[in-house]
């Protein structure tokens, strides 16, 4: 018996790369999956993943469309019963430096990124809140969850991603927001940034192609058993963390916390106090992780 028997998952941005890679592992583990997907390879999916022996539909919507998306979550539970799982992985890049990019280069990714994990979140909470209501007194809601998709250039910066960057800096702290308000609900809520070749990032030398037979470390299916880990039962007490995960690491970020203080106790700041300690309010260590194209994690 998989992990995931029984369950019913739903997978954005499904029709290739990543999202493929984590539809077929969900389904493998036992879930039942709905291929959600912008193109028509969402299609393609769910017939590969039924031919080996899963159970997959595929659905074809845009996810920043506040109404198609109520229209996936409802596809889910009339095709399956229930939604148990929502992994957040749609997205595309439209890369451009802030002196050039457009209003439609920046509308379109937030709007597929941030508004896309809203979405989502929005439908399937409804659904999920009502359940629990529903409940007699003392019986416990389902295990739920969702599995937000952000990336280090969300976390560290990318220079170039202004749209895509903030979009993904915005589904960290959606992540945190969801995870405090869903929880009652029997709903936890992660987030993953993964190093994978995607096709958003090939050009890139570092995703280049693996040539040989050793070890791919950017293989998109080596992420994908996080996913699957924390859409299982295994993981029911992590809740609002963030992962950056790659073949053969997995890092968890901490949380935000104060990283220096100075106090002007009864006093009002002034520029030239502050300028006075800036020492000693910059005085801390930097971070551990680096983000990708950077010094080497430790």
């Amino acid at each position: 018996m998989g992990a995931l028997e029984g369950k019913v998952a739903i997978v954005t941005g499904a029709g290739q790369g990543v999202g493929r890679c984590h539809a077929e592992l969900l389904a493998t583990e036992g879930a039942s999956v709905v291929v959600n997907d912008f193109a028509d390879t969402a299609a393609g999916v769910a017939q590969a993943i039924t031919a080996a022996g899963g159970t997959a539909i595929a659905h074809r919507s845009d996810i920043a469309d506040w109404a198609a998306t109520g229209g996936l979550v409802n596809a889910a539970i009339d095709a399956f019963g229930d939604v148990d799982i929502v992994v957040n992985n749609a997205g595309f890049v439209r890369d451009a430096m802030s002196f050039s990019m457009t209003e439609e280069q920046f509308d379109t990714v937030v709007g597929v990124h941030l508004k896309g994990h809203v979405t989502t979140a929005h439908w399937a909470a409804q659904h999920w809140r009502a359940a629990a209501k529903a409940l007699s007194d003392g019986e416990l809601p389902k295990q739920r969850r969702i599995i937000n998709t952000s990336s280090e250039s969300g976390l560290f910066g990318g220079p170039a991603q202004m749209n895509y960057g903030s979009a993904k800096a915005g589904i960290v702290g959606l992540t945190r927001i969801l995870a405090k308000e869903l929880g009652k609900y029997g709903v936890t809520v992660n987030c993953i940034a993964p190093r994978a070749r995607t096709k958003m990032n090939e050009n890139i030398a570092m995703f280049a192609p693996h040539e040989g037979d050793g070890f791919d470390p950017y293989d998109p299916a080596h992420v994908s058993p996080m996913v699957a880990w924390l859409a299982s039962d295994a993981a029911h007490d992590v809740n609002g963390k963030t992962f950056i995960v790659t073949g053969d690491e997995i890092h968890v970020m901490s949380e935000p916390q104060v990283a220096g203080t100075i106090m002007a106790g009864d006093e009002r700041w002034t520029v030239e106090a502050i300028s006075a300690r800036r020492e000693e309010l910059f005085a801390q260590d930097g971070p551990a992780i680096s983000p990708w194209g950077g010094p080497a994690m430790r």
